[in-house]
């Protein structure tokens, strides 16, 4: 397995650290992970998401979702089944799982729908309107500058 040194990314860049460990994460993870239960990740629009959970056997009721410091988790539980029924073939899991999903800054759960065995998650992306990009007008000439400046006399 291959391993990378991020050092040289922390010392010559600020802030980018979430991507580093993301990276570090991601490269870590065990190549054989559990893939259950399926998933889809969907791009609806420009800044709306869908993550669609194949959760066959399951009722809302035995489903969870939480929002943890930049992670969706997605927890199910099924109760203790009935052990008189004997099954000559059983292909439907009903295990317990947790899966999650590392969120980007501004990225939000909009809303949840469980339907034909599906669990379906809609993310939305809101930029603050601070980190949008904003067009600054150039003066022309001897023109004053019109700037957010406070009159030290009218507040003192």
């Amino acid at each position: 397995m291959r391993t990378f040194d991020f050092a040289p990314l922390y010392r010559a860049s600020v802030g980018f650290d979430q991507i580093a460990d993301l990276m570090d994460r991601a490269l870590t993870q065990d190549a054989a992970g559990s893939s259950y239960p399926p998933y889809n990740i969907e791009k609806t629009a420009d800044d709306t998401y869908r993550i669609s959970i194949a959760v066959a056997g399951f009722s809302a009721d035995d489903l969870g979702i939480e929002v943890k410091q930049n992670a969706l988790v997605v927890t199910a539980r099924k109760p203790e089944q009935d052990t008189e029924k004997s099954y000559l073939h059983r292909g439907i899991a009903t295990r317990a799982f947790e899966r999650k999903f590392q969120l980007a800054d501004h990225v939000r759960v909009n809303g949840a729908s469980h339907e034909d065995g599906m669990l379906h998650i809609d993310l939305l992306r809101e930029v603050p309107e601070a980190l949008k990009p904003r067009r600054i007008e150039i003066a022309r000439g001897n023109a004053p500058i019109e700037a957010d400046v406070v009159d030290a006399k009218t507040v003192n």
